[in-house]
């Protein structure tokens, strides 16, 4: 099993260089950062920018893998997007990966930034189905044509393209029967959060069924179903992983247990969302790192 670390863009980089050295150092073999605008009640705070920010990483890092968890098509083209993906897969030389997702609803401060108008379910989800394809195409085909509802292409130039061959890898959150189609259409991984509960067993009995419908979403699309890496969040959850050694051990386990092959936490804080020890994050890298990654 992979594990992965999610640092938060909210420090200058003086203070947030030092996390993204740490990562890799101690081991994780990927590290995420979220792409928002503003995310939730942190938007009164500091908050930086996704992609300059895993540039900035990339710099400072040798092996581990630099990725957004995730990005999505409410603040994004799939043009420009496609030509900053290339920049990052080039100056990570290969290391570069794309969480992707549907997105937040209207009520969000990203579509209330931009001032979005109010999507359908179904609206969100044909976009986000467009957004997937067009990257897709952008990345793999120079003079790249794409006639969308939401989103248009035209002879878009993609030179030199990625460095991963045909394209940096796709993994792409889904939860939803249309957004599982895209992931197993398109994704070289798909992610998870679950469904939303307060309730810690009702959480892990949501995502076994959420594994069970992907298994479905990939026997459809005619592909195997361990042809795909499967990425769980895991401080969807009611618990916060790294609020214990025990309590990321545990759900480690279990996430190894429905099948899938990365995990991913958050760095600790020192308040609100996922406040914790980085004593804790240390100790995991330390004793429960190499334990999952040997298998």
């Amino acid at each position: 099993m992979r594990v992965g670390i999610v640092i938060l863009p909210e420090d200058r980089w003086w203070a947030a260089e030092p996390k993204w050295r740490a990562a890799e150092e101690y081991g994780f073999d990927h590290a995420w950062t979220y792409d928002h605008l503003g995310w939730r009640d942190l938007v009164d705070g500091p908050w930086f920018s996704a992609i300059p920010t895993l540039t900035a990483a990339a710099t400072v890092t040798e092996r581990i893998r630099l990725g957004t968890l995730v990005a999505s098509p409410v603040a994004r083209h799939p043009v420009p997007f496609m030509r900053e993906l290339i920049t990052l897969d080039d100056i990570s030389d290969g290391r570069a990966l794309l969480g992707v997702g549907a997105g937040v609803t209207s009520a969000h401060y990203d579509a209330v930034a931009i001032g979005e108008a109010e999507l359908t379910d179904r609206q969100r989800a044909d976009r986000f189905a467009e957004f997937v394809e067009a990257l897709d195409g952008l990345l793999t085909q120079d003079k790249f044509d794409y006639p969308g509802e939401y989103f248009t292409a035209r002879g878009a130039r993609n030179l030199p393209g990625c460095v991963q061959r045909p394209r940096l890898p796709f993994l792409v959150a889904a939860n939803g029967p249309r957004t599982m189609r895209v992931a197993a259409r398109f994704g070289s991984g798909w992610v998870t959060t679950g469904r939303k509960t307060d309730d810690h067993e009702q959480w892990w009995r949501g995502v076994a069924e959420a594994v069970a419908k992907f298994d479905e979403a990939l026997d459809a699309a005619g592909r195997g179903r361990n042809s795909i890496d499967r990425y769980l969040s895991l401080d969807a959850a009611p618990v916060y992983s790294l609020s214990s050694v025990d309590a990321f051990t545990e759900a480690a386990g279990r996430a190894q247990e429905l099948g899938f092959t990365d995990v991913v936490s958050h760095w600790p804080r020192s308040s609100s969302w996922y406040e914790g020890r980085e004593a804790v994050l240390e100790e995991v890298a330390a004793d429960v790192l190499p334990r999952l990654q040997a298998g």
